[in-house]
């Protein structure tokens, strides 16, 4: 059984709801574990969703009460509901570790040079408001951190995550997740963790603050010309690192 299909059983088994409750139970929960809602996220109020699923706002708030129990998402009265839960990594599945013992750093600037600009062209022009709020929230988490490479590579994936999502094309989406998890199992954690000083981390948070009001602002010339000014500095960084 998946992680998503224990926790769901856990929620089953420990709380007699209705079928409609559960059917928004698991509609969230699977947003949540894809990604679609990461980590620390606000989810839409009650009202967005009641009408969204097409179901009624008390519904909907027995169905977050249910996710809170299970912790799942957490409750800040006057402010909403957030998520707490983190998915687990994905599973070395063998065509990934495969991938991955092929993959060098060149071939993932490559790949990058190729899908990063287009998708952030396409999620300048698609993403919608309360994508662009979700991207802002994933932002703070990225200048939160100060001086721990880890957490700061967790953010800014989940940015990249999100911009691929606002896309709108779930197969360039898709494309794009399956270049982090080669990465994530080949080189990229020791690469990135030996060049991320704090203030490398000060100059990317700021990088990547311009880039997020570049799509807010809907400025497709000016985002895909950061993006790609960006990659050109990371090719110099892993030209010092050969």
């Amino acid at each position: 059984m998946s992680s998503a299909e224990e926790t769901t059983s856990q929620i089953l088994t420990t709380h007699s709801v209705g079928a409609t409750v559960q059917v928004v139970i698991d509609t969230l929960f699977a947003r949540i574990k894809s990604g679609t809602y990461p980590v620390d996220t606000r989810l839409p109020s009650e009202r967005t969703l009641a009408s969204e699923l097409g179901v009624a706002r008390n519904t909907v708030r027995e169905a977050l009460d249910v996710l809170a129990a299970q912790n799942v998402i957490h409750r800040r009265a006057g402010s909403g509901s957030f998520v707490k839960y983190r998915s687990d990594p994905k599973p070395e599945t063998a065509s990934y570790s495969s991938l991955a013992n092929e993959v060098s750093p060149l071939d993932h600037l490559v790949v990058r040079g190729i899908l990063e600009p287009e998708l952030v062209r396409l999620a300048v022009i698609n993403m919608t408001p309360r994508q662009i709020e979700e991207l802002d929230q994933i932002l703070s988490r990225v200048e939160a951190v100060r001086t721990d490479p880890g957490d700061f590579i967790d953010a800014e994936e989940d940015l990249y995550r999100k911009i691929a999502e606002g896309t709108g094309n779930p197969l360039l989406h898709s494309c794009y997740e399956l270049t982090i998890e080669a990465c994530r199992l080949s080189y990229r954690t020791a690469l990135r963790r030996r060049h991320l000083t704090p203030q490398r981390i000060q100059d990317y948070q700021k990088r990547y603050n311009t880039l997020f009001n570049a799509i807010a602002s809907r400025d497709v010339e000016s985002a895909v010309e950061f993006i790609k000014l960006h990659l050109i500095d990371e090719q110099k960084l892993l030209l010092q690192e050969v």
